[in-house]
Parts: C-alpha cells; structure tokens; sequence
C-alpha cells in the first residue's frame, strides 16, 4: 500500500520542484518583504503579487515533536515509531517534518536541525537531521 503523498497545486509546484533537486525552497513577497509561512498567489501581509521563491540555507530549530507509536494508517505499519517535529527555519518560515533516525539522543525542544530529503514512493520529502 502506497503512503499518502501531499498534493502538488500550482502554488506548492516549487517547493516541491525544490525538494526534488534537494533545495529547500521558502516564498517570499518582493514587494514587503514577508516570508509567506504557507505558498499562495497573494502576500498575506500587503496582499500583492510579487511573490518570489529563495532557497533556503535549511537551518532551524524543533519548536515541537511528537513520536508516533500506532500507524495512522496501513501505509505507515511499517513506519512506527517515528518521530514529526515542527521546525522554525532561520528564514522565518515553519515545517513539519519527519526527524530522521527517530528518537535519539538530543531530540528535544530547541535542538538545531538541518534539512535534508528523502525519496518516498516517488515524491521527494524534505526531513530534519539533527545538527551537531
């Protein structure tokens, strides 16, 4: 059984296009300079359409986690456990993502983190690594 994968929409497409070429990529707006927390067509802030996509240097630091011990679904009984944790990137931008390796020795709330990716049934995902 296949995992669910995160749809791709026009607005998403170069984040994902990103991952795939192993570039965490963030939008933001080139008219005001805010850092969109999520891709959309419109500044969330001056509501213009000058949005531009950066890469990002793919640091950041656990704001929160959690580690899964019952599979949401049949695709993840294989998976379990594993750990998500939500990382503020130094850009200004936030993710949730799976901690590669699990739980391990440093995991915790503040803990730095690299950006990395993983191939999942086809979709590139982006994952955090514990940094040293």
């Amino acid at each position: 059984m296949n995992k669910p994968l995160p749809p791709i929409t026009p607005e998403t497409r170069p984040f994902w296009d990103g991952c795939a070429s192993g570039e965490l990529r963030y939008q933001v707006c080139g008219r005001c300079g805010t850092v969109q927390r999520l891709p959309r067509t419109r500044c969330a802030s001056c509501h213009g359409d000058a949005l531009e996509w950066r890469r990002s240097a793919g640091r950041g630091r656990i704001l929160s986690h959690t580690t899964v011990y019952r599979a949401p679904t049949p695709a993840f009984r294989n998976d379990v456990p594993y750990v998500i944790a939500l990382v503020d990137l130094d850009e200004g931008f936030r993710l949730m993502v799976n901690v590669a390796g699990g739980e391990q020795p440093g995991l915790a709330i503040g803990a730095p983190v690299d950006i990395g990716f993983r191939r999942v049934d086809g979709c590139v995902l982006p994952e955090a690594l514990l940094a040293d």
